[in-house]
């Protein structure tokens, strides 16, 4: 009998070189014994004279992709002294680590893909600091029998390398080369082209063609970005005439059309390879972007990118490849379906995608993330200080789905799953809970969604509950937002009230109208609305969304403002709108701040009549805005009628569009701060917090926290400000009231 140590290393530590790095720390160190994973993380059972700098030296110099939640030590008796330290098989079934996301290619890897050797110009060289993790995995723990790399075989010198605890290939599951690994072709009408696939994709490209490449988490349709004829097929083909594309580009292919802060540089160069968001040069045509100020902008993140867009010698627009408002394609027989009409080509392969992710969508300047997806995910959040431990199911919203679980004292964000009001999506919505429910092992103890009935997640809560004989925890719209930027900021759960400024699109409050231009005093079990924007009808539902003018009509009638409106408008139909309004036909009543910006938009011709995708008007009208404009006036109760009396005047008086947008953005941020600074001054709160999708408009969050300077602030800046941080807050609610009474003040 032999007395040594038992090390639980919890967190980041499988898929990521921890075993090997573990190995070299017990050798230099004079420790025997082994290192395994199992449910739970990595296990080590160590003796010798060097225990105590052993243990030290498992929290320093740390493998890139590794992240360390905790260590913890017990005792362990060998039957006998080990000989030497080896690294033993994975042990168990389940799921109590986290998982890695997928990481972009590290720089040996990128080096070597480019040198003479065995992995010369492979699509799919990787090792324990790069490569698909999450993309490939489908049970744990995390080893290649788990991953769809299983179909792939090593061949000798793979197995080598895969078997060398020295070599940085150990036990990379996604391990491969050309003799055994997945295969590239570029082919046209279901039919492979001879020659080498990247040369072939390439010329195309420079022919001005579409072509379709698959990447970690599905397809992309890609084009040459600076060629306007190219971008206009795309956008034809699409049917996205405005929304912005992303573009893929070297970093110096991208300072040349983006102006990129040393933030930038070190967002972008990260291992999750975001897309950026980035001030534009205005070098490239503007089918790009059309209408805003920012380029969404990532580096080659796989291989095959790196190769492409070396064959190709400059960027390309890497968009979702996906029927409009569909899910991104990921298999290749549904590649040749749905994306026969938008592609002149494919560049396949066949290692299959286990779960579909779209590019994470990123700001560095200020900090946030405004799509959680590839790279991200599936992330790891811990609970707040004094915050039950449960196992919760949270289930998100309607737009920008996704989904939470909490287990283990820590909270699992889900990835960007689209608009749930896609039949399709919905599905992919529905897969999702099921596969995150499968792969974490988890025991739901509760359900928590949306106050709205029909949600379509809320209807699969309720399905799930119903099936399973579990309770349901509904929460308001708001408050989850509210909940949610709390949780990020680790705010105690009795921590006191926060006056939150709740401003986004729309969200049923619990007076049965539409919310979103709110300022709340909470905390995670309760709420009381304070103050909020003055109502007006959303005349036509949720057409008034979509039709920016529909709330500027409403709005200016309100403002006394009607015989502008007239004139502004047109040629459309005021008259018959109007009669809806006054008769109460689908007109419900709306605070939304996000309805309140269309309208400004609509006034100063920004889209009036339609918008093309979510969010366009309001995009535009942040483009548009000069900073540093004496804000417009707000009337009491957060009423705009001043302001578009004002901005009426300013429009006919011919003052520019782009200072009254300025006074718009200025005057709201006067407007909220106001009734939260009251609330801190009257001692009700202890600090603001600031959510909702708005404030991923970087002026207008600039604008409220000058005024909110020196007063405790908190933001979101790595979860969604917008509904895709629903699930995290919905899921903190939960657990806050499984924790005890409310403490609601309304």
């Amino acid at each position: 009998m032999v007395q040594g140590i038992a090390i639980r290393i919890r967190g980041q530590v499988q898929g990521v070189g921890f075993r090997p790095f573990v190995w070299q720390v017990a050798r230099a160190h004079g420790v025997v014994g082994e290192v395994l994973n199992d449910p739970e993380g990595v296990l080590v059972l160590a003796c010798g004279a060097g225990l105590d700098d052993f243990i030290a030296a498992l929290s320093r110099d740390l493998p890139p992709l590794a992240r360390v939640d905790a260590v913890e030590v017990a005792g362990h008796v060998f039957d006998t002294l080990p000989e030497g330290f080896v690294i033993a098989p994975s042990r168990g079934t389940g799921a109590e680590t986290r998982v890695t996301p997928d990481a972009a290619t590290c720089p040996a890897c990128a080096d070597e893909i480019r040198a003479e050797g065995r992995r010369h110009g492979y699509a799919f060289t990787n090792c324990t600091h790069c490569g698909p993790r999450y993309t490939i995995l489908t049970a744990l723990p995390y080893d290649r029998a788990r991953t769809v790399m299983a179909a792939f075989p090593l061949c000798p010198d793979c197995r080598a390398e895969y078997e060398d605890p020295g070599d940085r290939r150990f036990h990379a599951q996604p391990v491969a080369c050309p003799v055994c690994g997945p295969r590239l072709w570029f082919e046209v009408g279901n039919q492979e082209v001879p020659g080498d696939p990247i040369a072939l994709a390439a010329a195309r490209l420079h022919e001005g063609a579409v072509i379709a490449v698959k990447g970690l988490g599905g397809f992309h349709l890609a084009c040459d970005a600076v060629n306007p004829t190219a971008l206009a097929l795309l956008r034809d083909r699409k049917r996205r005439p405005t929304k912005p594309f992303a573009v893929m580009a070297t970093i110096a292919q991208a300072e040349r059309f983006c102006v990129l802060s040393d933030a930038d540089h070190a967002l972008l160069a990260e291992a999750a390879a975001p897309i950026v968001l980035a001030p534009t040069r205005g070098a490239l045509p503007k089918g790009v972007a059309p209408g805003v100020g920012l380029i969404g902008v990532m580096l080659p993140y796989t291989p095959l990118h790196h190769l492409l867009l070396d064959a190709f010698g400059g960027p390309l627009v890497m968009t979702s490849g996906n029927l409009s408002g569909e899910p991104q394609v990921i298999g290749n027989d549904e590649a040749r379906e749905k994306l026969a009409a938008f592609a002149d080509g494919f560049l396949m392969h066949d290692r299959d995608i286990a779960r579909r992710l779209d590019d994470s969508v990123e700001r560095a300047n200020p900090p946030m993330v405004l799509r959680r997806a590839r790279g991200r995910v599936p992330g790891v959040l811990p609970l707040p200080p004094g915050m039950p431990d449960g196992q919760v199911l949270a289930v998100g919203g309607q737009i920008k789905g996704a989904i939470a679980l909490t287990k283990g004292g820590q909270v699992l964000l889900g990835h960007h799953l689209g608009d749930l009001d896609d039949a399709l999506c919905a599905a992919e919505f529905e897969k999702a809970v099921a596969d995150y429910r499968a792969l974490f092992d988890a025991r739901t103890a509760v359900i928590a969604h949306d106050l709205h009935p029909g949600y379509r997640a809320t209807l699969a809560a309720e399905a799930i509950a119903q099936a399973e004989g579990l309770p349901l925890e509904g929460v308001q719209h708001h408050h989850a937002h509210l909940a949610a930027c709390l949780a990020e900021n680790l705010w105690p759960l009795d921590g006191g009230f926060v006056a939150g400024i709740v401003l986004d699109g729309t969200g049923l409050g619990t007076d049965g109208t539409v919310w979103g231009g709110e300022v709340l005093l909470g905390d995670y079990r309760g709420f009381e609305r304070v103050a909020h924007l003055a109502p007006a009808p959303l005349p036509g539902g949720d057409r008034a969304a979509r039709e920016p003018w529909r709330n500027a009509l409403v709005r200016l009638d309100q403002a006394g403002q009607a015989s502008f409106a007239d004139r502004l408008f047109e040629g459309l139909p005021i008259r018959a709108l109007r009669a809806a309004v006054a008769a109460g036909v689908n007109a419900p009543m709306s605070s939304s701040a996000g309805r309140l910006y269309d309208a400004v938009a609509a006034c100063l011709g920004l889209c009036p009549a339609g918008q093309s995708y979510e969010g366009e008007a309001a995009m535009r009208l942040e483009a548009m805005a000069v900073e540093g404009e004496d804000g417009y006036a707000f009337g009491p109760g957060l009423d705009p009628v001043p302001m578009f009396g004002a901005l009426a005047r300013d429009l006919q008086s011919g003052v520019a569009r782009e200072r009254i947008a300025g006074r718009f953005q200025e005057g709201l941020a006067t407007a909220f701060a106001a009734p939260a600074l009251a609330l801190l001054g009257q001692g009700r709160a202890k600090a603001v917090a600031l959510t909702g999708g708005c404030f991923q408009n970087a002026a207008l969050l600039a604008a409220v926290e000058r005024r909110l300077s020196g007063v405790p602030v908190m933001t979101h800046r790595v979860t969604p400000a917008n509904d895709g941080g629903l699930a995290l807050g919905q899921a903190m609610v939960a657990l806050a009231r499984m924790g005890g009474t409310s403490s609601a003040t309304a």
